[in-house]
């Protein structure tokens, strides 16, 4: 499986880099903030790198509804959810992060992929930081924050693979499991 799915990365990542758009971003963003996700009063989002779809835009305009907003910040093979704050730093990765401070839970976990499936399998990047992060905080609201051609048929998945409950794209809000997706 793990061969498979190093393929799958390396397919998937090309894939996403052909469909970063300035318009696609700024459209996922819309859909979000008129999605009933945006009702929540916190959120863990993950800051975009690189090809991934952008979150930056998305963190200021939450923080102007007066939502509380935190960010991954890994510490070797953990992953801590933290107040986003400026100025930000980078991971050894070179991944934006915030400066460290205290573990907040949220109720939305706006989280990467290279590649989900119809049945909410995420393929991420093979670290397992959000597997690991999303299997300690089941109450969290797992909601994948992708462009609508990252949405593939069929993905393999492993026991320790967390799937999305939804995920929200340039182009629609698919829900995969409804009686996890109740906010308010």
């Amino acid at each position: 499986m793990n061969d498979e799915k190093k393929q799958l990365r390396r397919k998937y990542l090309a894939a996403r880099r052909q469909l970063k758009e300035a318009e696609k971003d700024r459209a996922l963003k819309e859909r979000f903030l008129s999605s009933p996700f945006a009702a929540a009063d916190s959120f863990f989002l993950y800051l975009s790198y690189r090809d991934e779809a952008d979150t930056l835009a998305l963190a200021d305009e939450l923080l102007a509804r007066g939502k509380r907003v935190c960010c991954p910040r890994t510490e070797g093979a953990a992953m801590r959810s933290v107040r986003y704050r400026l100025p930000l730093g980078r991971d050894k990765l070179g991944i934006l992060q915030p400066p460290d401070g205290e573990e907040e839970t949220c109720k939305i976990a706006l989280v990467p992929l290279l590649a989900a499936d119809e049945r909410g399998t995420r393929l991420g990047y093979g670290g397992g930081y959000y597997d690991r992060y999303l299997s300690a905080h089941p109450e969290i609201v797992r909601v994948g924050y992708a462009y609508d051609g990252q949405i593939v048929t069929a993905l393999p998945a492993e026991e320790t693979d967390i799937p999305l409950d939804a995920v929200v794209t340039d182009k629609r809000i698919i829900v995969y499991r409804p009686e996890r997706v109740k906010i308010g």
